[in-house]
């Protein structure tokens, strides 16, 4: 499969998710958000996902106001209890629970004080792709569903840049950024803000495309309301519930992605600020050593994108009417 179909068939697929997201069911008499909330409290999925990332959200805003040791702290060194060129590194212990790392810094406290930099990274790059594609997306939406003929010219040249950008493998492309923006904490923000345009973005166009076509859009265009004001006013507002459950998913994928780049040394330089992908890197020589150094991030890791992804999928379910039980 060439890249020009690989493109063709990813821009196909979130097109028909954002006309599917963008559907009502109006059987039951209630809105869409009561019925997906309804949903929502009955999938064990959303339950566990929604417990998860509040275990996170916990220990990334609370945590580090009460981790025992400071995470830049030698105390392991300064013990002599951590002689890493010996191959001595301590495990878990009463005071230590986490054990040291190659410094001598308690590895709890820094596994902890690294979940705010990587609930940042993740908010913040998450942001900047909603904000970017949203605005690309919305354009291309009104554009295409109520900008007659120089409508559907504006849309298909936006059209034409997001389909380049989904021709280029993610990681691939946020590693292409990274590099020319120089290695920093700010830098792996918009790399990985920057991949997720082109998702939003084709999310939003096919949602507003889909509603341009409802009854109310007519009704609306016929007692003469400008288009401007319906498309910002009210096709806009009803084709947000797809892009809102992406915003979940790519979270997961942000954090990711944003580790992945720490890993590579594209991250923020300062490696005593602790990051999860930065102490991935960091415990890469001492694998034969302490494995557990590499081994408590990772999980973590996962840990964190999985509560996403399930919270992002029972979400979708929720609110996509061909993916109701």
């Amino acid at each position: 499969m060439t890249i020009t179909e690989r493109a063709r068939k990813k821009a196909e697929k979130l097109d028909r998710l954002g006309e599917l997201s963008a559907a009502r069911d109006e059987e039951r008499g209630v809105s869409l958000w009561q019925e997906a909330f309804r949903r929502l409290r009955r999938n064990p999925a959303a339950i566990v996902g929604t417990v998860v990332l509040g275990l996170f959200l916990l220990v990334a805003i609370v945590g580090p106001f009460f981790v025992p040791y400071a995470p830049t702290d030698t105390i392991g060194i300064r013990e002599g209890l951590v002689k890493s060129g010996q191959g001595i590194i301590p495990g878990p212990s009463g005071d230590h629970w986490f054990g040291f790392d190659h410094q001598g810094r308690d590895e709890f406290s820094r596994l902890v004080v690294g979940a705010r930099q990587t609930l940042l990274v993740g908010v913040v790059s998450t942001l900047i792709g909603l904000a970017i594609g949203a605005l690309v997306g919305g354009v291309a939406g009104a554009a295409a569903g109520l900008g007659g003929r120089w409508g559907r010219w504006i849309d298909t040249a936006l059209m034409r840049v997001v389909d380049m950008m989904l021709a280029l493998p993610s990681l691939l492309l946020a590693v292409s950024i990274a590099a020319l923006l120089g290695a920093s904490l700010t830098t792996v923000m918009i790399a990985v803000g920057v991949v997720s345009v082109p998702v939003f973005a084709r999310l939003l166009r096919g949602s507003m495309i889909a509603q341009a076509n409802s009854d109310y859009v007519l009704a609306a265009t016929s007692l003469g309301v400008r288009r401007s004001k319906i498309a910002i006013g009210h096709v806009l507002p009803n084709s947000l519930a797809p892009v809102i459950v992406q915003a979940t998913l790519t979270l997961a994928t942000a954090i990711i992605e944003a580790a992945a780049l720490s890993f590579l040394g594209l991250g923020n330089p300062d490696t005593a600020i602790p990051e999860w992908g930065v102490m991935l890197a960091d415990a890469q020589p001492y694998l034969g050593i302490r494995p557990a150094l590499a081994i408590y991030p990772a999980v973590a890791i996962i840990i964190t994108a999985l509560g996403f992804t399930l919270l992002g999928e029972a979400m979708r379910e929720a609110l996509d009417p061909k993916l109701r039980k």
